[in-house]
């Protein structure tokens, strides 16, 4: 089961306040080397089973990207962050997306305010129909970065602090692409940055000589339908270990009987054990 790593009450309100959160050194160098070798298998190959390529090439990437390498995988009950997302989202969890993407350097007319993305909250669909101001906290990502980001300029998530409160797109001041408080981190390989489905972000621009490599597992409420996938192929989920399969959305005891909690929840009892909630109710926009 999970390693207990109780997270500072601060770092809880920063998510709550701010909309985002960095853990450094979340993945170790062996961790990130296998990551990248698996990336880029995948990215030479010709594969295009949930590839998503955007911008004639300068984002390239899979959606699903858990099912598709062992290596990845692994990230489903990653042991430095998934402990972080009970404690910030609960227990009745499940992955909604995990999404490969490598961006390369953008070209060298494109002037420092080129956003790529623009500026956009995720999960759009519950946007289209509910609407910005109505929003809930539906998804927690976890963005893992596998190269070097120190710099400004290298293609980084941005975001927008506080803006998962707002009911409504940020203020951009006039003549400005960013919101006035506009966050662009400075990443080292292995920091991951987690933020969710209300906050704001946008692809800073990409100067450096080299490709930005980075995979993102989002986490959602088990009652609210995955991004990537409806159920996850039967082969791929016998690789699993008993806990990923809970988190792909297998149950985890096979009983017959209606239960009206859904059934058994390792995450919830790992929660009792160490005293923690299994449900937070986060400050609402407005």
């Amino acid at each position: 089961m999970l390693p207990y790593r109780p997270i500072p009450q601060e770092d809880i309100d920063h998510f709550d306040q701010q909309g985002y959160l960095i853990v450094r050194n979340a993945l170790d160098s062996e961790t990130i080397e296998r990551l990248i070798a698996a990336g880029d298998r995948l990215l030479e190959s010709d594969l295009q089973t949930n590839r998503q390529t955007n911008n004639g090439g300068i984002y390239d990437g899979f959606r699903n990207s858990i099912s598709l390498d062992p290596a990845f995988a692994g990230l489903i009950d990653q042991e430095k962050i998934l402990p972080i997302v009970v404690q910030l989202l609960g227990a009745s969890l499940h992955v909604m997306t995990s999404h490969l993407i490598y961006k390369q350097p953008d070209a060298p007319d494109k002037p420092d305010t080129y956003r790529l993305p623009g500026w956009h909250r995720d999960y759009a669909m519950a946007m289209h129909d509910m609407g910005h101001g109505a929003i809930p906290r539906l998804l927690v990502k976890c963005a893992y970065y596998l190269t070097d980001l120190s710099e400004k300029g290298r293609g980084v998530t941005m975001v927008s602090p506080g803006s998962n409160l707002l009911t409504d797109n940020p203020e951009i001041p006039a003549g400005q692409v960013d919101p006035e408080n506009a966050v662009e981190s400075e990443l080292q390989p292995g920091d991951c940055l987690i933020f969710e489905n209300r906050t704001f972000h946008a692809g800073a621009l990409h100067r450096g000589d080299t490709t930005r490599k980075a995979i993102m597992v989002g986490y959602g409420y088990r009652w609210v339908m995955p991004m990537d996938y409806v159920k996850q192929d039967a082969e791929f989920v016998q690789t699993l270990s008993p806990l990923q399969r809970f988190l792909v959305g297998e149950p985890f005891d096979d009983v017959e009987t209606f239960q009206v909690n859904g059934g058994r929840n390792p995450i919830a009892e790992w929660c009792d054990e160490h005293g923690l909630p299994k449900a937070r109710h986060p400050q609402v926009q407005g």
